[in-house]
């Protein structure tokens, strides 16, 4: 069996709405053959998604073959999830990327990043996602017409990732109805001055610089609505010595930076959630320098 490993990813990082992101050593595992018809099977996270072509990385398989003119060929799939769903995760990154994949190497094309990515934004039309699942790292991402024009840089080695995942799920088209479609001018430039102080403080490793340029001005303060908590979990997270706290993606899971007191931050952070009558695990993460890796699987 053909082995596509896809990594998980969070996004936007407080103020780089739409423009940063960052894989994490969390991979979804898709496991592939021919088959006499299109059958997926799921185990771990997201045991409700769809089982057939409705399933996103059939669909994707199934875009890729029609970008690239060839014939489907019904396909055998064995998700191993690991990323929780519409969490903020960057779950459906993975299986878009990963159907994507699965064309490519099924049907003996060669495809450029650049056209991989194409074909998912059809299916997912931002890239803060897409792409670190696809080439891995921290990747500064933008789209220009129908092309992404990204750049990964250095992330520290020392910040790992502590996240809060609730127990409920939130859609990204969900999280984008409540946003404005116009900002005023002091809200674009507060957020320009702080993503470029974010880099800064990340390349230089001037950790005590990232509370102050996480602060997001054009999508937290209108998901916080749709997150009970959001603001206390920040507080205790910070409490606890996280260097910067902010919304994975579109939510509702809560990220944090840190070096140290991992798994009091989590904790901090899970007991501020079920305060608010909400449960909630957490996570201590990597940065996975790695994109999407294919391999030869044994596993029936």
């Amino acid at each position: 069996m053909l082995g596509i490993s896809v990594p998980a990813s969070t996004s936007n990082l407080g103020c780089g709405f739409d423009a940063f992101g960052l894989a994490l050593n969390l991979r979804n595992e898709f496991l592939v053959e021919e088959w006499e018809s299109f059958r997926v099977y799921i185990e771990g996270e997201g045991e409700h998604l769809p089982r057939d072509e409705n399933n996103l990385f059939i669909k994707a398989y199934l875009k890729a073959c029609q970008r690239l003119r060839v014939e489907a060929k019904p396909l055998k799939v064995v998700q191993k999830n690991r990323v929780p769903t519409a969490r903020g995760l960057g779950s459906s990154a993975t299986a878009i990327i990963g159907g994507i994949t699965a064309c490519e190497i099924i049907h003996g094309k060669s495809m450029s990043h650049q056209e991989k990515l194409r074909i998912a934004l059809s299916l997912e039309p931002h890239p803060d996602n897409l792409t670190p699942a696809l080439v891995g790292g921290f990747v500064i991402s933008l789209l220009d017409e129908d092309k992404v024009i990204y750049t990964k840089l250095d992330f520290p080695e020392d910040i790992k990732l502590v996240v809060a995942v609730p127990d409920f799920e939130l859609s990204t088209h969900e999280a984008r109805k409540v946003l404005k479609q116009t900002v005023s001018l002091s809200d674009a430039v507060g957020n320009v001055q702080r993503a470029s102080l974010m880099i800064a403080s990340l390349c230089q490793k001037r950790y005590e610089l990232l509370k102050e340029a996480v602060k997001d001005r054009l999508h937290q303060p209108h998901r916080a609505k749709l997150i009970p908590g959001f603001y206390r979990v920040l507080k205790r997270a910070y409490e606890e010595g996280a260097l910067a706290v902010f919304l994975s993606g579109a939510g509702p899971s809560i990220a944090s930076f840190s070096t140290e007191n991992f798994e009091s931050i989590g904790k901090a952070m899970v007991k501020a959630f079920e305060e608010e009558g909400v449960s909630a695990r957490y996570l201590v993460l990597d940065v996975s320098n790695e994109g999407t890796k294919v391999y030869q699987s044994f596993d029936s």
